[in-house]
C-alpha cells in the first residue's frame, strides 16, 4: 500500500529562525489537530507553503528548512511574493472567498489575480507529482487549492485523490456568476472523492456540475470520463477530550495558579454576581456578522432596557487579512460601533461591550469559555464554525446556553442549540431574553445531548471517516456490471476479428460514434467518421449496420449515398447497400395524433425542448433545459404518456435526454437478431451508449462482444468512456 499525502495551503508547523538555526513549531489549529492520525508514521506526508516566501527565505537555510520540515513529515512548496499577492490574498481571498460566502458585492473578477491562482495551484501539483507515485492516496484541503486534483490526476491518473472544502459551496445562481467557474469544477472533479460539511453544500455543487458541465449526476455520484466521483459531506468536529480535559483542569486551578486574564474575570463576576456574560468569538470578517451582532445588541438593550448593567458582551475579534480593503474597513466599521453603543449607554459601573482585537492564548480562550453564561455566535455564512463546538466542550457542569446562527454548517448538528436567523434583530433580541432565563434544567438537558454528539463524532473521527471513504471507493471494475475495456482485452479482441471469417457489426450513431449536439440535425458525420467507416464497410467478410433511433431522412442523407447498411427509427426501417429504405417491422402510427398534443404541451411549458416526429415515432427532447427542470418535466411525462397509454401496444423509451414514444414490438434487439440469423457469422459486436441500446445487449447471444459507452450500469460485458475512445477501438479493426 502507498503513502498517504496531505496538502494544504499552510504546513501544520510553523518556522523559527534564529542564529542561522531553524525549527519547526507543530500548530495547534483544527486541521493540524485533525489530521494527527492520518499524518503518522514515516508512510505520510504533508505538503504546503512554509510560511515563507523566496525573498524571505536566505539561500543559505533552505537545506535547513528542508530537514527541519522533513522531521516534521513534511515539504514545502516554494512560493514568491508575487504568488502570494495573487493567489492568495488576490482569488482565493478576493474572489472566492466573497464570492462562496455570498458576498457577490466584494468578489474581484481579476484575470491577474486568476492566472496567478492557476499557476500556483499547477506548482502545487508539481510538488505531488514530484513526491508521489502510483498507489499513493492524495487528500487536498481547501478553495485555495481546488485546481490541484486534475493537475495531480493527468501525471497520475491512477492514484486516489481525495478534496474537502472547508467553507461553504454556494447555490447555482452565485456560482455561475464566476468566470472560470467551468475551470474550478473541472479541477475538483479530478479528485475521486470531494467532501463538504454539509449536504447543502453538496447539493449545490451537483447542481452546478449538471447546470455547468452537463455530466451525469446519478444521487451522489457524478460521472465523467472513465471515473464516477463521489461527493458526501463529512461535518467536522473538534479534539473534544482537548478542549474538555482544558476545562476540567481550569476548575482544579488554585488562585495562584489562574492567568491574570481569569483573575479579572473573576474579579468582575463577584462583584456583580447577577450579570450575565455573553461571549462571541471570531475573526475579523465579514461573513461572521460581528456587525450586525453588535446592532443586534443595541437593539436588545433598547427593547428589555431591564437587562441593562445585568448583561455584559465580550468581543473577542482575531486579526485576519488585514491588508485586504474590505477587512479594513470592516475593522473600521466595528471600532466605531462599540464606541457609539458604549458611549451612548455606558454608565458609571457598567461598560456594556468589552472589546478584544487580539488573538488569544489557548488558556485565555479557555478562560472565556468556562466564564461566559451565553455563547452568542451569529455568522451570516460559515462554513462550519467550531467556536460553537469548543464552547459546548468546555461546559464540565453542561450549562451555559448556545445561541448559533442557522447560515453556520454546524448548526445543521447542533439542533438543541438556539438557532436564529442573523439578519433578524427581532428574534435575536428574544432569544437574548430566553437565554439568560433559561433554567439550569434545560441548559444541562439541551447540553448532555450536544456534548454526547461532539464528543461521539471529533475531529479524528471526521479525518478517518474521509479516508475510509477514500479508500473503501470501488474502482471501475467493481462499480460497474460491465468490465473496463483495457488495452488487453482489445487487443484479444481484434485478434478475434482478425481471424474471423465472417463479421456483423452493429454501431449506434449518437452518443457512440458521435457526441451529442443541442440540435440533432448538426450533429453530422465528419470526415475521420466517414473515413473509419468506409474502411470498416469495404473490408471483406464483414457486414456493418449503422443502428440507430434516427430517422430515415436525416440518416438516408448523411449516409445512403456510402452505401452502408443502416436500420433506423429503433428497427423500423432497413437500407442494405444503398438502396432505398424499407419497412422491417410493420408498425401503426394512428396513436400519434392523440399523443402529439401531449408531447406539445410540454414543449410549451419547458423552454428548450422540442419535438423531433419520425414516421412512426415521437421524440420529446429536453438536452437544451435546466438539467434539473428537464428531469422533473421527464419524470412528469412519463407518467402522463404511461397512463394515457394503457394497454396499447405503444412503448416509452427513455433515452439520453430525450423520450421517445414508439410500437412496442420495434426495437434495436429485435432488429439486431434477424440480421444475425441471415448467415453464419463467427464473429458479432455491438456497441452504443443509450437505455435503447440495452435490447441489443440483451437479445445477441453470450458468444456476442457487447460494449457500452460511458459509465452506467448496463447488460453489455465491456464499456469504454466516450466516443474518442470509440473511434480509437473501431481503429484497431482496421489496421493490417
Amino acid at each position: 500500500m502507498g503513502k498517504t499525502i496531505i496538502i494544504s495551503n499552510r504546513l501544520p508547523v510553523q518556522l523559527q529562525i534564529s542564529n542561522g538555526s531553524i525549527n519547526a513549531i507543530p500548530s495547534v489549529g483544527g486541521l493540524a489537530t485533525g489530521m494527527k492520525s492520518v499524518h503518522s508514521g514515516g508512510e505520510s506526508l504533508w505538503i504546503g507553503w512554509s510560511g515563507l516566501t523566496d525573498e524571505e527565505t536566505p539561500p543559505e537555510l533552505e537545506g535547513k528548512i528542508d530537514q527541519a520540515l522533513k522531521e516534521n513529515g513534511c515539504a514545502k512548496v516554494k512560493l514568491n511574493a508575487n504568488d502570494i499577492d495573487g493567489f492568495y490574498y488576490g482569488f482565493s481571498n478576493r474572489t472566492v472567498w466573497p464570492l462562496f460566502h455570498y458576498f457577490l458585492e466584494y468578489s474581484e473578477f481579476e484575470l491577474d489575480f486568476w492566472e496567478t491562482y492557476r499557476s500556483v495551484n499547477q506548482k502545487f501539483a508539481d510538488a505531488i507529482i514530484e513526491k508521489s507515485e502510483e498507489g499513493d492516496t492524495i487528500w487536498v484541503h481547501d478553495y485555495q487549492l481546488m485546481l490541484v486534483p486534475q493537475m495531480v490526476r493527468e501525471k497520475r491518473p491512477d492514484t486516489s485523490i481525495g478534496f474537502f472544502l472547508h467553507i461553504p459551496f454556494p447555490s447555482y445562481e452565485i456560482f455561475r456568476t464566476l468566470p472560470w467557474r467551468e475551470e474550478i469544477l473541472e479541477g475538483l472533479l479530478g479528485s475521486d472523492l470531494i467532501g463538504f460539511h454539509t449536504y447543502d453544500y453538496e447539493r449545490h455543487f451537483l447542481s452546478s456540475v449538471r447546470r455547468l458541465l452537463g455530466l451525469e449526476v446519478s444521487f451522489n455520484e457524478i460521472y465523467m470520463d472513465n471515473r464516477a466521483i463521489k461527493v458526501d459531506s463529512f461535518p467536522m468536529g473538534i479534539d473534544y477530550k482537548k478542549f474538555h480535559d482544558a476545562a476540567l483542569a481550569h476548575e482544579q486551578n488554585y488562585n495562584e495558579e489562574r492567568s491574570d486574564f481569569q483573575l479579572r474575570l473573576d474579579h468582575h463576576k463577584a462583584s456583580a454576581p447577577d450579570t450575565k456574560l455573553i461571549l462571541s468569538i471570531d475573526r475579523l470578517d465579514y461573513s461572521k456578522g460581528i456587525a450586525k451582532r453588535l446592532n443586534a445588541f443595541e437593539y436588545f438593550l433598547k427593547k428589555y432596557p431591564q437587562y441593562q448593567e445585568k448583561v455584559r458582551l465580550i468581543i473577542l475579534a482575531v486579526p485576519s487579512r488585514s491588508n485586504v480593503p474590505q477587512y479594513q474597513l470592516l475593522k473600521k466599521e466595528i471600532d466605531e460601533l462599540v464606541g457609539r453603543i458604549n458611549g451612548e449607554l455606558s454608565t458609571v459601573n457598567w461598560t456594556p461591550i468589552w472589546y478584544f482585537y487580539r488573538s488569544l492564548p489557548f488558556e485565555n480562550l479557555i478562560d472565556l469559555y468556562t466564564s461566559s453564561d451565553i455563547a452568542w455566535l451569529t455568522p451570516l455564512r460559515d462554513g462550519m464554525n467550531l467556536v460553537a463546538k469548543e464552547y459546548i466542550a468546555t461546559r464540565t457542569d453542561k450549562t451555559g446556553v448556545l445561541i448559533l446562527s442557522e447560515m453556520a454548517g454546524s448548526a445543521y448538528e447542533m439542533n438543541e442549540a438556539l438557532l436564529i436567523n442573523p439578519n433578524n434583530f427581532e428574534e435575536q433580541a428574544n432569544t437574548l431574553q430566553q437565554a439568560i432565563n433559561m433554567p439550569k434544567e434545560e441548559q444541562i438537558n439541551r447540553n448532555t445531548f450536544l456534548q454526547n454528539r461532539l464528543e461521539r463524532y471529533n475531529v479524528e473521527v471526521w479525518a478517518n471517516e474521509f479516508m475510509n471513504a477514500l479508500n473503501e471507493k470501488r474502482d471501475l471494475g467493481r462499480a460497474f456490471v460491465s468490465e473496463r475495456m483495457s488495452k488487453e482485452i482489445l487487443a484479444r479482441i481484434a485478434d478475434r476479428y482478425s481471424k474471423a471469417k465472417k463479421r456483423l457489426l452493429f454501431l449506434d450513431y449518437d452518443g457512440t460514434l458521435a457526441g451529442f449536439h443541442k440540435d440533432p440535425q448538426k450533429a453530422s458525420p465528419d470526415e475521420e467518421l466517414y473515413e473509419l467507416l468506409d474502411q470498416l464497410h469495404e473490408q471483406d467478410n464483414t457486414t456493418l449496420f449503422l443502428i440507430s433511433g434516427r430517422d430515415k431522412q436525416t440518416f438516408g442523407k448523411w449516409f445512403l449515398p456510402k452505401k452502408y447498411n443502416m436500420i433506423v427509427e429503433h428497427g423500423v426501417w432497413i437500407s442494405k447497400d444503398g438502396e432505398d429504405f424499407r419497412m422491417l417491422e410493420q408498425v401503426k402510427g394512428d396513436w400519434m395524433g392523440k399523443i402529439r398534443p401531449v408531447l406539445e404541451s410540454f414543449v410549451d411549458r419547458t423552454p428548450g425542448s422540442f419535438i423531433e416526429e419520425k414516421n412512426y415515432s415521437l421524440a420529446w427532447h429536453y438536452r437544451n433545459t435546466d438539467p434539473d427542470f428537464g428531469e422533473k418535466r421527464a419524470t412528469e411525462l412519463n407518467t402522463v404518456l404511461r397512463s394515457l397509454i394503457g394497454n396499447d401496444d405503444i412503448s416509452v423509451l427513455n433515452g439520453n435526454k430525450v423520450m421517445e414514444v414508439k410500437s412496442s414490438n420495434v426495437n434495436k434487439g429485435r432488429a439486431a437478431v434477424r440480421m444475425m440469423g441471415e448467415d453464419n457469422y463467427d464473429f458479432v459486436f455491438a456497441i452504443g451508449d443509450d437505455w435503447t441500446d440495452e435490447f441489443m445487449f440483451q437479445e445477441l447471444p453470450d458468444s456476442a462482444i457487447t460494449v457500452k459507452v460511458g459509465l452506467k450500469k448496463t447488460q453489455a460485458k465491456y464499456h469504454v468512456e466516450s466516443t474518442k475512445k470509440v473511434r480509437e477501438l473501431l481503429k484497431r479493426f482496421v489496421e493490417p
